[in-house]
């Protein structure tokens, strides 16, 4: 299962996670700060980073579908150290 939480709103998220969204809606995903260190997140923060620039107000988007991010999530929760 992953480690992901989906909240709902715009509630902070807890200590030692972080913000992102994805998909074509915009759906709000709090992950753990220790993906920050995985390579394959990593790519996907590049890709948002070369699509939509560091200076993005509305948070961390990332640049894939809800069913990428989810198989991706799952994956890291599984192989997180």
């Amino acid at each position: 299962m992953p480690k992901k939480v989906e909240l709902e709103g715009g509630g902070r998220a807890p200590k030692g996670h972080f913000v992102v969204y994805v998909g074509n809606e915009m759906k709000r995903f709090v992950v753990p700060t220790s993906y920050l260190k995985n390579p394959i997140f990593q790519k996907l923060l590049d890709k948002a980073a070369e699509e939509f620039g560091f200076d993005n107000r509305n948070g961390i988007v990332l640049p894939c579908d809800e069913s990428t991010f989810n198989r991706v999530t799952a994956f890291l929760a599984k192989h997180d150290s």
